[in-house]
């Protein structure tokens, strides 16, 4: 089943956001449910942020750890089992190769119930 419009716009906008990081953080907060959920694995285990405070906390967090010259590029958007699922690649000079990922969203009129975060290529990481 392909992704409707309105979802696709919700996951390009998560994306948008991250690439503007600080100056993001608000229209990141709009695409979510007050009562939304994160599931995500960037703090090396996996960590399940509930609601928009938490949610908000952790992409603040996010941002100010992202190296300077960090890209996200969505590579892919389909249907997973009745969520979006959205393919990515996350490039930067500090990382030896590319990670790579999929997240795995649930849009309801709109705005993002639950979003987990799966990383399934992790790359060393230079020591600079």
């Amino acid at each position: 089943m392909p992704v409707s419009e309105r979802d696709r716009q919700v996951v390009d906008g998560v994306f948008r956001a991250m690439h503007e990081r600080a100056a993001g953080e608000n229209a990141m907060m709009a695409l979510f449910a007050e009562d939304s959920v994160v599931t995500e694995p960037f703090s090396g285990q996996p960590q399940t942020h509930r609601g928009k405070p938490a949610i908000r906390a952790w992409f603040r967090e996010a941002v100010n750890q992202m190296a300077p010259d960090m890209t996200l590029k969505l590579d892919r958007i389909d249907m997973d089992a009745g969520r979006v699922r959205a393919e990515w690649t996350c490039t930067s000079v500090v990382m030896k190769g590319p990670m790579r990922g999929y997240d795995l969203y649930s849009i309801e009129s709109g705005l993002i119930k639950t979003a987990e975060f799966v990383v399934t290529e992790m790359p060393e990481f230079i020591q600079g």
